[in-house]
């Protein structure tokens, strides 16, 4: 084993298809597939260093120690399948605002996985560090992967994981984070998403038209169709929503400045601008568009926005070792 410390990089990931609901708490196996795409602006480092006297492990989160329990859960996975017995003092630093539905979770548990593992003294796969980082944070499957991910939903912790999709489209896309709050969301994705699984009357139909969507927005991918990608996205993040809003006690992620910024994007689509909107559990905003695009949208978002509420993001790279 080890004895220094491994650093790890990994970058967010926003779904275009929504993972929303887990037929396994435990193993977190999504209802559904998902596919989603790696930003290069937002990213946690993290390192790892196994210390034989520590009796637990030791987290801080941007210089602050934190008493997380799921760090422990997780930490214990690693140790079960490097056969590492030490604790860890693990240092995370997130350039992304935490659990803001900024996908934090994501990146936080897919750079955990490389640099625990790397430290360790474990060669993981990628294909095995996706399957690792999901049993922190579902999403964090497929920020182990960069561009495009595919999170097959599987049906035990070996068949559950995310895989790159390579389409050759010419659409050099951005993304941009209207970040309309950057404090931490009020209901957790974990509680919100399991809620919503247990009270929605509309829960079987979202699983069976988020199938179709994934199979239709892969297709559209296939046919460098950019408008019909960005309908189905679109119009996948909002089904998801309308879920929180059918369920029991009801709730949502919207602010007043989320739907100010969904208005904008439809303003300037019936202008002629193809952009479309996409939201996570939280209330901020991203607009997917073309490079080509982004500064007409910008100047339009600027009415309504400061520009430092405005990050523009590109296609992020896999995780790696710094």
């Amino acid at each position: 084993m080890q004895n220094s410390a491994v650093t790890a990089r990994a970058h967010t990931n926003i779904a275009l298809i929504k993972y929303w609901g887990k037929k396994d708490q435990q193993l977190i196996l999504p209802m559904n597939g998902s596919l989603s795409l790696t930003l290069d602006k937002f990213y946690t480092d993290t390192s790892v260093e196994y210390l034989p006297n520590l009796n637990a492990d030791v987290f801080y989160l941007n210089g602050t120690e934190v008493a997380d329990p799921k760090i422990t859960r997780f930490m214990d996975i690693v140790r079960q399948k490097t056969r590492s017995s030490n604790y860890a003092l693990i240092k995370s630093t997130n350039h992304v605002p935490t659990a803001a539905g900024l996908a934090s979770s994501a990146s936080a548990y897919a750079a955990l996985a490389l640099a625990a593992t790397a430290a360790a003294g474990q060669n993981f796969s990628l294909t095995e560090l996706s399957r690792l980082a999901r049993r922190g944070s579902g999403s964090a499957t497929r920020s182990i992967f960069g561009g495009f991910a595919e999170w097959l939903p599987g049906t035990d912790d070996q068949s559950s994981y995310a895989q790159p999709l390579d389409f050759q489209t010419d659409w050099d896309l951005r993304m941009i984070a209207i970040v309309v709050d950057a404090l931490p969301k009020k209901v957790s994705s974990r509680h919100g998403m399991q809620t919503v699984v247990e009270t929605s009357p509309f829960y079987p139909a979202w699983i069976k038209s988020a199938t179709q969507d994934l199979a239709a927005i892969k297709q559209a991918m296939q046919n460098n169709d950019f408008q019909r990608f960005g309908e189905i996205a679109e119009s996948n993040a909002l089904r998801m929503h309308a879920l929180n809003l059918s369920a029991v006690p009801h709730f949502n992620y919207f602010e007043p400045q989320s739907l100010i910024a969904m208005q904008a994007v439809e303003n300037l689509r019936a202008a002629g601008i193809s952009c479309y909107y996409t939201m996570d559990a939280g209330p901020n905003v991203k607009v997917i568009c073309k490079n080509k695009d982004l500064d007409v949208i910008l100047d339009k978002l600027h009415h309504y926005f400061p520009s430092d509420h405005l990050l523009v993001a590109a296609a992020g790279p896999n995780v790696k070792l710094l």
